[in-house]
């Protein structure tokens, strides 16, 4: 279930939930969204995995993985994405509210029937599951405000945003085993380049306006847009840096800076909450 990264994508769902004006911290609330989010994030890495099991095999970072190693089968794995799929939804529809369920539902069907197929068409894939790697704001803000009001927009905005930079830096580290998997993931024939250096370089400036929009909605203070402004600007110093250099050591380096820039943008932006 990709429990690490899944972590933090449910994180950026619960400081959405936690933003909406009128909501106040409940720990009960919290538990239920970060399990409903946990249980529907890994239905849909169950079912990417279930579609890539004989590519998982041909990469290293993923052949040891249950299913390409042989230590869980086909019917056992339908069985987890089927229970912990139904058993999210319904958390977050009797807990919250059935908006905030049907956008899960929406993110599971782009990530696990949408997004996973096409990573072996053409590079659009990474635009694709973008959307559903985005919809997390939305879908805490669903179950915060039952509405999908800007406020949960311009946190969906970030999240969409920052994953062009983030993927293309994971795609440029592990390019040969993608390759070899036959996954389309960059937006170059070419593979990696000056080209998708400057490409993550162009998101990375548009995360600071970006960053800053919460506070301009009112959602949040002006600690909050210095933090985006300097938070934003690391990450797209380590994006030029990459167009610098060009090399593997600069694509690891924006690789983790992406998932610094995460969560210190959400932190920054709980932290500052404006109260009503």
């Amino acid at each position: 279930m990709k429990f690490t990264l899944t972590f933090l994508v449910v994180f950026s769902c619960v400081v959405a939930y936690l933003l909406v004006p009128g909501v106040e911290f409940d720990l009960i609330k919290v538990l239920l969204l970060f399990t409903g989010g946990i249980l529907v994030s890994g239905s849909a890495n169950t079912i990417n995995q279930i579609l890539e099991k004989d590519t998982d095999k041909l990469m290293a970072r993923t052949a040891v993985r249950p299913l390409p190693s042989g230590r869980l089968s086909v019917s056992e794995a339908s069985v987890v994405a089927l229970v912990t799929g139904a058993a999210g939804l319904a958390i977050l529809g009797l807990g919250f509210n059935w908006l905030s369920a049907g956008v899960s539902l929406v993110s599971l069907v782009l990530y696990g029937f949408v997004y996973t197929p096409w990573k072996k068409w053409n590079s659009l894939a990474v635009l694709v599951g973008a959307v559903p790697g985005a919809l997390p704001p939305l879908i805490g803000w669903a179950a915060g405000a039952n509405d999908l009001s800007e406020g949960g927009w311009s946190l969906f905005a970030i999240q969409f945003l920052w994953q062009f930079p983030h993927f293309w830096a994971i795609a440029w580290v592990a390019h040969t085993d993608y390759t070899r998997a036959g996954f389309k993931l960059m937006p170059s024939d070419k593979g990696p380049g000056k080209m998708i250096a400057l490409q993550s370089a162009m998101y990375a400036m548009l995360l600071i306006p970006a960053g800053v929009a919460p506070y301009l909605l009112g959602l949040t203070g002006r600690f909050s847009a210095l933090v985006a402004i300097l938070i934003g600007g690391f990450y797209l110093y380590r994006a030029v840096m990459l167009y610098r250099k060009c090399d593997v050591p600069s694509a690891r380096k924006l690789m983790f800076g992406s998932y610094i820039y995460l969560a210190v943008i959400l932190l920054g932006l709980l932290f500052d909450k404006v109260k009503l």
